[in-house]
């Protein structure tokens, strides 16, 4: 079997390549290479021929390939869809901004957590990426469009926090000064609130930005839309997230894509505030992108929603709408691929 290389940190590769009767400065070399985005170890031009056959026999190089690729005509975002070495795909979009370029990447192929009013969930869960398939959104997106990635929010296809493991080493590769060099505080990482995750979380004092999916205040609600509320519920996962800010000091972003009808009310609106009060967070409300297979509509009430809470001195914003020329929610275009595949 061979050995996923770019998944390693620099002290696991220099003791790989010892292994191999090689010198320590080895590992670093072939870290830097790595995270540059080359696809062969042939590229590696200061190794010596024999070395560059040894690990061609005993290593694999990730680099996935552009399966679909669309670009919107409304604000240059780029949606990728890749197709990995298994035959699977994930998706990746490239947000342009004017403090930079944003990519937002996938966790999984596929996901379980079942939540109604994303594409991501349908056909559920297929496998977790690891961690080179992860660094690979950013490495590759970055080289195809040209454009240099600043900031990174884990926010595609699949629950981060149920690939637990390979987000930690993924944040620590794409971390290091010796590769992408991209800064905690410029990564966030949205979870639906799997509450011993982020209790885990919140222990290793990470600089990055939690953003919580919450959609619904209310038990009711939330467990119609998100499944995996049922076992944790509304006022857990609250709870929870006021240790997490007790604990690292830093402010949760909550996600609420506004559903009409649904989770829009007034009322709701001054319970997600009770829920706040005391504990610092910012309120990102989101305009619904319509899923075919999705009975859910936009909401008309965002800017009477958004009032309500700033009313109450809740800190809101309403996010710009993205790619919709394009597909760039959340599964779309990898569903539309499995349409197709079964199509043919």
């Amino acid at each position: 079997m061979q050995t996923d290389l770019k998944s390693m940190n620099i002290e696991e590769m220099t003791a790989f390549l010892g292994e191999l009767g090689e010198p320590s400065f080895r590992g670093k070399q072939i870290f830097r290479w790595l995270h540059r985005g080359v696809t062969s170890f042939e590229e590696m031009s200061d190794l010596s021929k024999g070395l560059r056959e040894r690990l061609s026999q005993s290593c694999f190089i990730t680099a996935p390939t552009v399966e679909r690729k669309q670009v919107s005509k409304l604000d240059g975002t780029i949606k990728y869809l890749w197709h990995l070495r298994d035959g699977n795909c994930v998706e990746t979009v490239l947000m342009r901004y004017h403090h930079g370029n944003t990519v937002c990447i996938s966790s999984q192929v596929g996901c379980r957590m079942g939540c109604a009013f994303c594409a991501s969930t349908i056909g559920g869960k297929v496998r977790d990426l690891t961690p080179a398939e992860m660094l690979d959104q950013v490495l590759f997106t970055q080289i195809d469009s040209g454009f240099p990635i600043s900031n990174i929010v884990l926010m595609g296809i699949g629950e981060p926090l149920d690939n637990m493991d390979t987000v930690l080493r993924f944040l620590e590769l794409v971390n290091s000064p010796e590769g992408l060099n991209i800064g905690m505080r410029h990564i966030s990482l949205s979870t639906c609130g799997l509450v011993e995750q982020i209790d885990k979380l919140a222990q290793l004092r990470l600089q990055l930005t939690l953003s919580v999916s919450l959609h619904a205040p209310d038990d009711e609600t939330r467990s119609k839309l998100m499944p995996v509320n049922r076992s944790v519920g509304v006022e857990k996962l609250f709870a929870c997230c006021k240790r997490y800010f007790e604990t690292t000091g830093r402010r949760i972003s909550y996600e609420y894509s506004m559903i009409d009808g649904v989770n829009d009310h007034d009322w709701q609106a001054d319970l997600l505030v009770r829920h706040l009060k005391g504990t610092p967070g910012h309120v990102n409300l989101i305009p619904l992108n319509e899923v075919a297979e999705s009975p859910f509509k936009p909401s008309r009430r965002i800017r009477e929603f958004q009032q309500r809470l700033e009313e109450q001195g809740i800190t809101v914003t309403v996010r710009r709408r993205l790619g919709g020329d394009i597909d760039a929610s959340c599964g779309q275009l990898r569903r539309k691929r499995m349409e197709e595949n079964k199509n043919d």
